[in-house]
């Protein structure tokens, strides 16, 4: 292989390392969503619980319309919950996948040292 290929190996492996980067972040911009539906879906269900106390200690008069809602909040929270916490586990282990390769493609570009410049003090 001569000094060519090499440059041409070299530069291909870090376009791949910036695109991965790119996807990297996008990722974890995807993993920082799910988190606050993750918060969401815990509230949902908190908000349910209480307004559902609050029905069976009288504070609430029990009718039709807020035992549906009370209900809607537990479940949808629990649905939402479940399948976020699917949706980030995923996110999650592309992310690891990521800089599995992004580490790979790194080691192999052969790096050269920058000598660090001696510092003059005037």
């Amino acid at each position: 292989m001569d000094e060519t290929d090499q440059i041409d190996t070299a530069d291909g492996a870090r376009r791949e390392i910036a695109r991965l980067e790119e996807r990297i972040e996008a990722l974890t911009e995807q993993l920082a969503r799910s988190r606050k539906l993750a918060f969401a879906a815990k509230a949902g269900i908190v908000a349910g619980a209480i307004w559902l106390a609050a029905i069976l200690l009288g504070l609430v008069f029990p009718d039709g319309l807020t035992l549906m809602t009370a209900a809607i909040l537990i479940l949808g929270g629990i649905v939402l919950s479940g399948s976020n916490a699917t949706t980030a586990n995923e996110t999650a282990a592309q992310i690891t996948e990521a800089e599995a390769k992004r580490a790979a493609l790194i080691g192999e570009i052969s790096l050269r040292l920058v000598p660090e410049q001696s510092r003059l003090l005037h």
